[in-house]
């Protein structure tokens, strides 16, 4: 039995039948053994209507009401993924980021987490149930809700594979892992069975877009198993299977990646000189 902790990003959470499909593949891990915690983001595009409607309001709106309202973005998809968990016959409960308590700086809007209590998650998982943490958001020493900035979910879902000493940590996305370069640009791209923290951080530091470069520092900082992997497949895919695909962030170069001199291509569209 493993601790692995899920990260489901916005096009995952996109609507009930992908939230339905979550289910059924974190159902799918809690019924081989393994102990769940899932980390998801808000659904798709709902960040961005909630921060809209406050500028409506307010153009000139102070950054601890955006956080206060960004955040229920996350509330609510937690909450819609332990109900489609509980009607595929797996207890679940959700926790927003206060609740748990992810402890954070009170830099509104672009908060640092500075720590993560364990005990809550710790007692529900080992009592069977799949455990569901809003991602992107915390709790200051004053009690204010703050948020991440953007890319924030993968930062927690790392984060909270650290703080549980998890044993994976599997970000699922809207890609199948980390390309040499980007396939839609060049159709030569071709997908990396593995690569280091070192790279992945160079790379998502020159705008590869799949993980959040504070998510890679986390990782590397704390060394936790990462994998990069598609939640559009079959979530009925065997389990086996599902493990070994995507891409898999190593902590040390080994032999064979010692031999390739460049490991991927990344850059910015909107750049010029």
């Amino acid at each position: 039995m493993a601790l692995i902790v899920h990260k489901y990003g916005g096009t995952s959470m996109g609507s009930v039948e992908r939230i339905q499909n979550v289910a059924k593949r974190v159902a799918k891990w809690m019924r081989a053994g393994h102990q769940v915690v899932v980390v998801p983001s808000a659904m798709s595009g709902e960040t961005n209507r909630l921060l809209g409607l406050a500028k409506d309001i307010n153009p000139d709106a102070n950054p601890r009401e955006l956080d206060q309202i960004a955040s229920t973005g996350e509330q609510v998809s937690s909450g819609l993924l332990a109900l489609a968990l509980l009607r595929e016959g797996v207890d679940a409960v959700s926790y927003a980021g206060w609740q748990v308590t992810v402890h954070t700086d009170s830099s509104f809007t672009k908060a640092r987490i500075k720590s993560i209590d364990d005990k809550k998650i710790l007692a529900d998982l080992n009592a069977g149930r799949a455990v569901v943490v809003t991602g992107f958001q915390g709790v200051d020493p004053d009690g204010n809700i703050t948020t991440l900035g953007r890319g924030g979910s993968d930062t927690s879902a790392v984060a909270m594979a650290a703080a549980l000493k998890a044993d994976e940590c599997l970000i699922y996305t809207d890609v199948d892992g980390v390309y040499t370069t980007d396939p839609r640009v060049c159709e030569d791209a071709r997908r990396l069975d593995k690569i280091t923290f070192e790279e992945m951080l160079e790379m998502a530091s020159l705008g590869s877009k799949v993980l959040q470069i504070r998510s890679v520092e986390f990782a590397g900082k704390y060394k936790v198993k990462t994998r990069v992997l598609s939640s559009l497949t079959d979530p009925l895919m065997p389990l086996a299977e599902e493990m070994k695909s995507g891409t898999l962030i190593t902590f040390e170069e080994d032999s064979t990646m010692e031999a390739a001199v460049i490991s991927g291509i990344a850059f910015a569209r909107d750049e010029a000189k």
